[in-house]
Formats: C-alpha cells, sequence, structure tokens
C-alpha cells in the first residue's frame, strides 16, 4: 500500500479519536435502533429477521460514511487538492470506510443476535457475505460522498444519489444472507457471494476512475 494513503488512514484514526463523539453517536445508533427492533417485534422469522438486520446497516452505513466528505471543510480540501493525488486520498476514505462498516456490521449482528436471536444456520457464509455487502457500502457511498460534497445541499442529495446504486448491491446482498440462513446448497451460495465480489470490484474501479474529474471541479 503506498505511504500517502497510509499516512491518510492514520490522519482519518487520529481525527476519529479526538472527535470521539461522530463515533459514539453512530454506535449509539445501531443499538438503538436494533433495541427499537427488539421492544416493537421479539421475535422475527427468518426472512424479517434478515431483512431487518440489512435496513439499520443500510441507514447506519449511510450516515456513518456520509461525513467522509461532507465533513471536510473548504480549507481542509483545499489543503488535500495541492499536496495528495485524487486517488489516494479516495482508496484512504474507501479503506477507512470498510473498516468502520466492518466494526458497525460486527456490533450490529452481536447485538442483533442478543436480542433477537440469531437464526443462521450457515454462519461462516453468511458473515462473508457481510463483509462484500461492508465493502459494496464503503465504495459506493464514499464516491457519493464526494459528489455530494460538490454540489448544494449535500445531506440530502446523498440518500438521493446512493438509492438506485445500492439496490442492485442489496438485492444480491439480502439474497445471498438468506440462502446462508436457510443453509442451502453452497454452490448457488458461492455464485452470489461471487456476484458481490464482481459488484464490488466495479464499484471500486468506477470509483478510482470517476473520483478525479469530480475532484477537480
Amino acid at each position: 500500500m503506498r505511504p500517502q494513503i497510509l499516512t491518510l488512514i492514520r490522519k482519518e484514526l487520529t481525527t476519529e479519536w479526538r472527535q470521539r463523539y461522530a463515533l459514539n453517536g453512530i454506535l449509539l445508533q445501531v443499538i438503538s435502533s436494533v433495541f427499537v427492533v427488539y421492544l416493537s417485534v421479539k421475535t422475527l422469522n427468518a426472512s424479517t429477521w434478515n431483512g431487518v438486520f440489512w435496513i439499520v446497516m443500510l441507514f447506519v452505513s449511510v450516515n456513518a460514511i456520509a461525513k467522509s466528505f461532507i465533513g471536510e471543510t473548504k480549507g481542509r480540501n483545499l489543503y488535500y487538492h495541492s499536496i495528495v493525488k485524487p486517488q489516494n486520498l479516495l482508496l484512504a476514505k474507501f479503506f477507512y470506510n470498510t473498516l468502520l462498516n466492518i466494526l458497525l456490521a460486527t456490533l450490529c449482528l452481536g447485538v442483533y443476535s442478543t436480542l433477537l436471536g440469531n437464526p443462521v444456520q450457515n454462519i461462516f457464509l453468511y458473515v462473508m457475505a457481510t463483509l462484500l455487502g461492508c465493502i459494496g457500502f464503503a465504495a459506493t457511498f464514499t464516491l457519493l460522498s464526494g459528489i455530494a460534497a460538490k454540489a448544494g445541499n449535500s445531506n440530502l442529495l446523498m440518500p438521493v444519489l446512493s438509492l438506485p446504486v445500492i439496490i442492485p448491491l442489496l438485492l444480491i446482498l439480502t439474497k445471498a444472507c438468506k440462502r446462508a440462513m436457510d443453509d442451502v446448497d453452497a454452490s448457488l451460495i458461492y455464485t452470489d457471494l461471487g456476484v458481490l465480489l464482481f459488484l464490488n470490484i466495479l464499484l471500486v474501479a468506477l470509483a478510482y476512475l470517476l473520483f478525479p474529474a469530480v475532484w477537480k471541479e
């Protein structure tokens, strides 16, 4: 990994540690969302359990990653523009957001399983699908955060832009996770995981190619 990317990732971690209220707010959102689900519906069938889990993860991811570029000041963006290659900045944000998403998914799955039980029969493949989903969310929302930051009403634009892009990923992701819950033929799940991996590679490649043009505006 390029030294510049590692430096930027360390900067993101340092900033997040200094402003722990933002991370604490996201973690509180995860716990409170799952607790509200528990208070509303104490028992869920497997399909509903899976669907509600990804609804919670979707909105938590949007809120966590939206601040990637939207939260940056104009002065800091100008500073980045003068010393950092746009591709390196994008990859640093992407790697950091992937780690953050995995942390949130781990917490969400742990709290969710504790309060609502865990009907997953093939936990390994479910976790694999979840990891690929976290990567896909990070790639999509990081790029869209950069685009939204360049426009007015960026907080409103972010979810509007993300909806049509994230739907194909969600369709494959929820199907793969449901199959892992039911422990169907592993070959079917591996096919879905392969499609998820392909979508992730495509999203990262598109973000890598498109972001420099967005950054120059």
